[in-house]
């Protein structure tokens, strides 16, 4: 598997992950001090508790980072990796908690707003719960769907869970019953990247999907309220082609309202706000880069952070200038950040980006209907021809030539 980079950012703390390893820096501090590095690859490995269909132990993955996430305070961080582990951590100090064993591997993490427990999604549609107060104990089985779940999300009152998967749909559970469900948001035409929670506005949730649409939703009546077609934010004279892409991320600043979307197909960020009272969103700007993405993140103090495929710029920082954003250089903060990258920047080279698994989830189409219609134009002329060829005079018994009459036309013909 390819290395995976991304970007989390809670409060004051920053983490950069690549590969098997993360790096936590201090947002407050300059020193080297505030540093933290973690690899899996040395975290403790268990023997597979799960078996092949041949009673073999399954195989075993690497130690790639799939999914990374922090709690609402950001006292604690959890990570899984391709080696089916999810990885618990304090992080004032940095310290890690457990390292315990998922049934399959992770595409999602969520806390609960108690953080109580981390909510672990995963690929066969299962979503597993784990305590963080017992760090040592076995997940349970919360809920399921029939395909891959590629999100997770919890309200902000810990009363609704939100899981988005292939086949379109995004569900609505109670989190304390998660058999009961509240709703459906039903509109989606291709399988939903993420969906977002707006923390300062009771049920209000965002979506973002394979179809290239972000869309607002009511949730608890499963209503939708807005949606917005990307595409059609291209610039005059610019097109994409016929490439299909999905968000691959959403961050929201709350001092400003708006949120950040990152495309997974070209290095473009789409900034929306959202218009409360009118339930609906408002297009504002498109940051455009140099470099690939691979994460964004927003933190209120200091503004949108951007990583992207930049060994000389790893890390971008871009904040409002007269009601634009733009990227800033004279920020004391982004330069040490960027020189603590470039002296690990073994664990990020030849990353992909959190979204580069999409495209293989996209709709399969078969235009069979052409095929089918070539063919029957084909019989229909090899008919044709068998009916001329029999209606055409045909040599007698002394060498003359009679013309067969069209009910003498052989069947079949």
């Amino acid at each position: 598997m390819a290395r995976s980079a991304g970007l989390s950012l809670c409060g004051q703390v920053l983490v950069v992950r690549g590969g098997s390893r993360f790096l936590a820096a201090s947002l407050a501090q300059s020193s080297g001090d505030s540093l933290f590095m973690y690899d899996c690859s040395a975290a403790e490995k268990k023997p597979p508790e799960n078996k092949g269909e041949d009673g073999q132990p399954v195989e075993k993955g690497s130690e790639t980072i799939l999914a990374s996430t922090f709690s609402e305070s950001g006292r604690y961080f959890a990570l899984t990796d391709d080696s089916k582990r999810l990885i618990l951590f304090r992080t004032n100090p940095w310290q890690c908690l457990s390292v315990r064993t998922v049934v399959r591997r992770c595409t999602a993490l969520a806390f609960t707003a108690s953080e109580e427990k981390v909510l672990v999604a995963d690929k066969s549609g299962d979503v597993y719960s784990f305590s963080v107060s017992e760090p040592q104990g076995h997940g349970t089985l919360e809920l399921g769907h029939l395909s891959m779940l590629l999100d997770v999300a919890v309200s902000p009152d810990d009363r609704y869970v939100f899981t988005a998967d292939r086949d379109e749909k995004i569900r609505v559970s109670w989190l304390a019953a998660p058999h009961s469900i509240e709703s459906f948001c039903l509109g989606h035409t291709e399988f939903v990247s993420r969906v977002f929670v707006v923390p300062d506005q009771p049920g209000l949730l965002l979506s973002t999907s394979g179809d290239a649409t972000l869309r607002l939703w009511e949730y608890r009546r499963g209503r939708e309220l807005h949606h917005c077609l990307l595409t059609s934010l291209q610039e005059p004279g610019e097109s994409q082609g016929e490439k299909r892409f999905a968000v691959s991320r959403i961050t929201y600043c709350r001092q400003d309202s708006c949120f950040a979307l990152l495309c997974d197909s070209f290095p473009v960020v789409y900034i929306f706000q959202l218009d409360a009272p009118q339930r609906r969103l408002v297009y504002k700007q498109k940051l455009t880069f140099q470099h690939r993405v691979w994460d964004v993140a927003f933190e209120e103090t200091q503004g949108l952070w951007v990583l992207q495929d930049s060994k000389d710029a790893p890390l971008v920082l871009c904040q409002p200038v007269r009601g634009q954003w733009e990227p800033v250089t004279e920020n004391d903060t982004l330069k040490n950040v960027c020189s603590y990258l470039r002296g690990n920047w073994t664990m990020l080279e030849g990353s992909a980006g959190v979204g580069d698994s999409f495209s293989s989830l996209y709709k399969a189409t078969f235009d069979n209907m052409t095929s089918y219609l070539k063919k029957k134009e084909e019989r229909l002329q090899q008919q044709l021809k068998k009916r001329q060829r029999w209606k055409s005079p045909q040599p007698g018994p002394n060498g003359h030539t009679k013309k067969l009459k069209s009910d003498q036309v052989p069947l079949g013909c």
